[in-house]
C-alpha cells in the first residue's frame, strides 16, 4: 500500500532553508558518506512526487533546463503559472491536498508518494491526516531562522521512531511513523 512520506534535511534547530531560501548550509554536506546512498535507496521506493510552488521555483532557478526527476510523475501545488521543462511529467494544481491525494496515490502505483516540501505543503498533508512517515536527516548546522521543518499550528502526538543511523559521522537520519498511520 502506498503512503505519503516526507523525506527532508533539516538543521539542528528545525529549519529546511534560510529565510531567503538559501541551501548553502546543506549543500556543503553533499559528499558526506552515506548521503547519496540514502537518497538513492529512498528514491527507489518513490512512484510520485508532490511539491510546493516555492520548491519548484527554487529547482528551476538553481537547475535551469534540467529536471532532476524525469522518470517520476510530479504534482506541483501552486497559485502561480509555471511551465514544465522538456522531458518532465509535471502536473500543476491549485486546491486542497485532500482533493488530489487519490491522484497522487494512483500515479505512485505500488510505490510511495514523496512530499518534497516545502514545509508548508507538508503541513497541509499532515493536517489532513495524509502524512504517514517522516525521514529527516539532521544536519549539524544552526541557522537561527528560516523555513520551518513542519509548521503545524500545534503539537503532534508522539511519533514512532522506526530507525536511526549516522551518515558519515556528520548527520543523523531519523525515520518516524506518524501516530494516525500505526494501525
Amino acid at each position: 500500500m502506498s503512503i505519503f512520506q516526507y523525506y527532508v534535511a533539516s538543521t539542528i534547530d528545525g529549519f529546511i532553508a534560510s529565510p531567503d531560501d538559501d541551501l548553502g548550509w546543506l549543500l556543503q554536506f553533499d559528499k558526506v558518506d552515506g548521503v547519496n546512498e540514502s537518497i538513492e535507496a529512498f528514491m527507489a521506493g518513490v512512484g510520485c512526487i508532490a511539491m510546493g510552488g516555492d520548491t519548484y521555483r527554487w529547482l528551476m532557478e538553481h537547475e535551469p533546463g534540467k529536471w532532476p526527476y524525469p522518470e517520476t510523475p510530479c504534482w506541483v501545488f501552486t497559485h502561480h503559472e509555471y511551465s514544465a521543462p522538456a522531458g518532465s511529467d509535471i502536473t500543476f494544481v491549485r486546491g486542497d491536498v485532500q482533493e488530489f491525494a487519490p491522484d497522487l496515490l494512483r500515479d505512485a502505483g505500488d510505490k510511495n508518494v514523496w512530499l518534497v516540501g516545502g514545509g508548508d505543503l507538508v503541513a497541509q498533508f499532515a493536517n489532513a491526516g495524509l502524512l504517514h512517515e517522516m525521514i529527516v536527516t539532521i544536519i549539524p548546522v544552526v541557522l537561527g531562522a528560516g523555513k520551518r521543518l513542519l509548521p503545524l499550528n500545534g503539537p503532534t502526538a508522539p511519533l514512532e521512531l522506526l530507525s536511526s543511523r549516522i551518515l558519515g559521522g556528520a548527520a543523523a537520519e531519523l525515520h518516524y511513523r506518524l501516530p494516525q498511520s500505526t494501525g
